[in-house]
């Protein structure tokens, strides 16, 4: 292998939004994630709630202020005949 075009790597702490943090070899100066596997439901057994309702709601309104997009929130009506 040449040398000099490889990136250094480093031993980096790995912090979860749970609290939780590991160490890791990685290129990155630092990694923060979402879930890890002290928090996750495979791993702990439990069910957490997750908040899905508020997605589609933010994308209707994003779509609606493009313009382009104002049956995103109407319901539609069948043809008939």
């Amino acid at each position: 292998m040449r040398e000099g075009i490889h990136p250094k790597v480093k031993e980096i702490a790995v912090k979860c939004l749970c609290g939780n943090t590991f160490q890791t070899l990685s290129v990155r100066d630092s990694i923060s994630v979402e879930v890890c596997s002290m928090c996750h439901p495979f791993f702990t057994g439990q069910k957490r709630v997750v908040d899905t309702a508020g997605r589609v709601e933010r994308f209707i309104n994003r779509a609606g202020k493009a313009g382009g997009a104002a049956s995103y929130g109407q319901k539609v009506k069948p043809k008939k005949g």
